[in-house]
């Protein structure tokens, strides 16, 4: 490969890491052509990226590309295939999905909401984080609920008030 080559892909690379916020590192060496394709077409229905990339390419990517990728290169070793995702738990859910079948995709590590995580025991651990979105929504939901209590509150105290001064009412009318 020239070294013209190698730029392109280099920088092909670091457009990807910089464009997604999540990334996974495994190995899927082993897989069928079949089973190779099923995951790609699982990767595409949740919109993941994945990507076959040689070691020493993407560890020259990840020194060009912003943030603290230097915890990954030490596993940098053997067949890697790169998972992009913009959702921080959605790899490590679909790992988990497809490894119902067989023991692959295989964990190397993974870089998600700015934490290192080395070794496939975390896939565990990865697919139960929460996405942003997924925390937003929690914390509106919270803040929600004692705003909706005051107002039901207000509500059946406003419907038992006005019942009580229709009631005064008639009375006095009679």
């Amino acid at each position: 490969m020239k070294k013209e080559e190698k730029a392109k892909m280099i920088d092909a690379i670091l457009e990807q890491v910089n464009s997604f916020s999540h990334l996974y590192l495994t190995d899927i060496s082993g897989l069928n052509a079949e089973d190779t394709s099923d995951l790609r077409r699982k990767c595409f229905e949740n919109d993941i990226k994945l990507a076959v990339v040689k070691n020493t390419l993407l560890k020259l990517a990840l020194d060009k590309a912003e943030g603290e990728y230097e915890e990954l290169y030490d596993t940098l070793v053997g067949n890697t295939t790169i998972m992009f995702s913009n959702t921080g738990n959605a790899p490590a859910k679909l790992i988990k999905e497809f490894r119902k079948d067989g023991d692959k995709p295989f964990l190397k590590s993974a870089y998600v909401e700015q934490s290192t995580y080395i070794g496939d025991e975390q896939v565990e651990t990865l697919s139960t984080i929460k996405s942003k979105e997924e925390l937003i929504g929690d914390v509106i939901t919270l803040l929600q609920s004692p705003a909706k209590n005051v107002i039901s509150a207000l509500q059946s105290s406003g419907n038992i008030l006005s019942g009580l001064v229709k009631t005064l009412s008639e009375r006095e009318e009679k």
